[in-house]
């Protein structure tokens, strides 16, 4: 018995031995980089698609929203959309699964017209977890639409929200229970359009206080939420008016407290003249960022900037516990080597100090000048779970597949050009981060959407 005994101890010490060796090591591997499965191409095999949104309902379903191009400029190569023939180009899709992600509904245009629509946005009531919201430009971008679905987007109601005469352009969504706001651009000014009703009467007004912003050759919303309070949140991009808006971009965010009925202005950046490209006469590489509130009303931001004049851009990053009052230091969250440019920020929140971050870079062929043939982009991932004070280890979500011009392989994989403005993640029922962006040949495409979920 007792040979039995001490035998026992023995092993069992042994184990224990073990178990701390195996411990040790894994401490000593350090964190694991978030895990996501391989990217699935949505939309039509041809494109031509861009500038998506993504949003995820507590219910298990993940809405894909994107802007499709027919045969656009004589440039895009896009397909006839089968559920609307006739509809313009480019107009709005929309693609919808029930599972997370795993499988897909095919593409379809919800809101069918002949003429041209823009600027797809996307997001879920947080108030309910359910009633889906969607925003575009339509009409050749001088008229402002919103629509709601309670049905998991088989159905909508279309409301008109700003008939306007000129152009508009960079509509962000931001919706909490009745209160709905739609922020654009016009006329180098950012005005709001505001419903307190579920969206049957609409107000706008210039949140920038009747200023004419002469100094901007475009002032671009990209990004907006509304926190538990009812407090809302805009930021957006001043680009100077330096040679066809391709100056410094001044970098904002707009406050709320009392339901849009005034507004406070903060400066959080000033990037320099983007890296160069033949992009038209506005500013496609430039400072633009993003912004997230998560439940305990924490609010995010990520944005793109460099401080050297045509110089390559890093991502930043800076968390606020209370409103914006103060801020934490600015952090550069991309691991990419200097010299390597980096842009279109995406972020995402939900509990308390939880946080998702993803941007594009070029490390796999550097392209500091803008148009480099040699440039290889990819889109990563981070996150944190307090707020920003420690990151998890980036995790590329872009990968090589076959059959796809813009896409190259290793050593050096990566696509040609990030594709849109914008693009977005998103954080499912799950509890997984969702991601949705756009990869094509240049700027004038062709190119596809491509989405990725956490394992």
């Amino acid at each position: 018995m007792f040979g039995r005994s001490l035998a026992l101890r023995v092993a069992s010490a042994l184990a224990v031995a073990a178990l701390l060796a195996s411990s040790t090591l894994a401490s000593g591997a350090g964190p694991q980089a978030p895990s996501f499965r391989s990217p699935v191409r949505l939309g039509f095999p041809l494109g031509d698609d861009w500038e998506p949104s993504i949003a995820a309902d507590r219910f298990g379903h993940v809405y894909a929203f994107w802007t499709h191009f027919v045969g656009y400029a004589g440039a895009a190569t896009g397909e006839v959309d089968p559920t609307c023939p006739d509809c313009g180009s480019p107009h709005m899709d929309l693609q919808v699964s029930s599972d997370g992600g795993g499988t897909w509904s095919a593409p379809r245009a919800p809101f069918p017209t002949t003429t041209r629509q823009d600027d797809p946005q996307m997001v879920v009531d947080p108030a309910d977890g359910r009633t889906l919201y969607a925003s575009y430009m339509q009409d050749n971008q001088s008229s402002q639409y919103v629509a709601r679905s309670t049905d998991f987007g088989t159905s909508w109601s279309t409301m008109l929200v700003e008939p306007l005469s000129r152009g508009t352009d960079k509509d962000i969504l931001a919706v909490r229970g009745p209160d709905i706001y739609l922020v654009y651009h016009t006329l180098q000014k950012i005005f709001v359009s505001q419903s307190h009703d579920g969206g049957a009467q609409w107000t706008t007004q210039n949140i920038l206080g009747g200023t004419t912003n002469s100094q901007f050759g475009q002032s671009l919303p990209s990004g907006g939420a509304v926190d538990s309070h009812g407090n809302i949140y805009f930021a957006w991009n001043g680009v100077n008016n330096t040679g066809q808006a391709k100056g410094a971009v001044n970098l904002y965010i707009t406050k709320s407290t009392d339901r849009g009925a005034s507004w406070t202005t903060t400066l959080v950046d000033v990037s320099q003249a983007p890296p160069q490209c033949g992009c038209g006469g506005w500013d496609f590489w430039g400072g633009q960022m993003a912004l997230a509130v998560d439940s305990a009303d924490r609010v995010y931001v990520l944005w793109n900037a460099n401080h050297t004049k045509h110089g390559p851009q890093r991502v930043f990053f800076r968390s606020s516990p209370d409103g914006g009052a103060t801020w934490s230091p600015e952090q550069d969250v991309s691991r990419a080597p200097v010299g390597s440019n980096n842009a279109f920020p995406a972020i995402a929140a939900r509990g308390e100090g939880d946080v998702r971050i993803a941007w594009m870079d070029d490390r796999n062929g550097f392209d500091a000048g803008g148009d480099d043939p040699d440039a290889r982009w990819n889109t990563y991932y981070r996150s944190s779970t307090d707020a920003g004070g420690t990151w998890s280890p980036e995790a590329k979500l872009s990968a090589y597949v076959p059959g796809f011009t813009y896409k190259l392989a290793s050593p050096k994989d990566g696509y040609l050009q990030p594709y849109g403005d914008y693009f977005e993640l998103d954080i499912d029922s799950r509890g997984k981060t969702v991601a949705l962006w756009g990869e094509g040949n240049s700027y004038t495409g062709p190119g596809n959407v491509w989405f990725a979920r956490q394992q």
